[in-house]
């Protein structure tokens, strides 16, 4: 095999000497292990995989992360090439993450956005093995395409912790884009700012509950650099503004209902933006706290006021203006 540099670069042992050289070398001899068992089976064998991944849990264990990602990543890599169901490798990678950020170790940028590529690759396929599933195999592929959406968002708050220069991060903000670009949702219909922006968003309990919440402010902003649209809607009508004004902790986390609203109220959301309810998120607003921010922030234009009298006042505009101004005024 040519030398991979999971395993440290190393070549086969070709010779007896070379086997005797490595007798005392525990991780050598470990190595060798993997390269001779890959090269035997194949690296397209489904089972070439998991000696890999319980390799690096033993240097995860041991705080030697470098070993384990690289480890991971190459195993991440060879599950792909051969199209099968990543979504734990990939949660896996998030909580070593967190671990290592509650740990204080440093987490480079570079792996970050290795992994965040694979993901945008996996939750695309995903995408396409929901919508072939049989109706007995659809409730599975549906859990594992949602699991990979809240993974992404899992690494996407990683990455705000890690410190990295402009161009890293640049390849990071990449990997959301292309997501975004995608526009991935979740059964409620819910974009990834929806789900960046509630409570409701489940955070796995293994490390990455010490690093990740939501809703979450710093991730919200994230999104809406790269793109994201601050006027998406779920099922149910509901905008991103919808969601937040109906956070139960107002008080406690004052600072992150704050920002949020700031953000998607300066990205252009529409505070008389209505759902399916005919509810605005003032008429959300579940406390007085993010009430008195709405009430605060918004800035109707007259466009807005427009929409809102046509509807109102029943006048009939379909067909008589442009598509893109029908779809406007609907929202009020």
């Amino acid at each position: 095999m040519v030398p991979v540099d999971a395993y440290g670069g190393r070549t086969e042992c070709r010779t007896p000497e070379d086997l005797e050289a490595i007798r005392q070398d525990r991780d050598a001899l470990h190595m060798e292990g993997l390269i001779v068992r890959e090269r035997i089976l194949g690296s397209d064998n489904i089972d070439v995989s998991h000696p890999i991944i319980y390799r690096g849990a033993v240097y995860a264990d041991n705080m030697e992360f470098d070993r384990c990602i690289r480890l991971w990543l190459h195993a991440l890599r060879l599950r792909q090439r051969g199209n099968r169901n990543t979504h734990k490798d990939l949660l896996r990678f998030a909580q070593v993450f967190s671990q290592m950020i509650h740990l204080s170790e440093p987490v480079r940028a570079r792996d970050v956005e290795r992994v965040l590529r694979c993901s945008v690759l996996e939750i695309e396929r995903s995408t396409v093995r929901v919508g072939a599933a049989q109706e007995t195999d659809l409730h599975g592929a549906t859990e594992n395409y949602e699991s990979n959406l809240f993974t992404f968002l899992y690494l996407v708050c990683i990455s705000t912790k890690t410190q990295c220069p402009d161009e890293d991060r640049a390849r990071i903000n990449k990997q959301i884009y292309d997501l975004i670009q995608l526009d991935p949702r979740s059964r409620e219909g819910c974009s990834l700012l929806h789900l960046a922006i509630s409570s409701s968003t489940p955070v796995d309990d293994f490390h990455t509950n010490d690093v990740c919440s939501f809703p979450n402010a710093q991730v919200t902003k994230l999104l809406l650099d790269c793109g994201a649209r601050v006027n998406a809607v779920d099922h149910e009508g509901n905008s991103p503004l919808h969601v937040i004004v109906q956070y139960n902790r107002p008080i406690s986390d004052f600072l992150t209902l704050h920002a949020i609203i700031i953000s998607l109220v300066e990205a252009g959301a529409h505070t008389d933006m209505t759902n399916k309810q005919n509810k605005t998120p003032l008429d959300k607003s579940t406390t007085g706290v993010s009430e008195i921010l709405l009430k605060t922030q918004m800035k109707m234009s007259l466009k807005c006021l427009a929409a809102r009298a046509v509807r109102q006042h029943q006048i009939t505009y379909r067909n008589q203006i442009p598509k893109t101004l029908e779809e406007f005024v609907e929202l009020h």
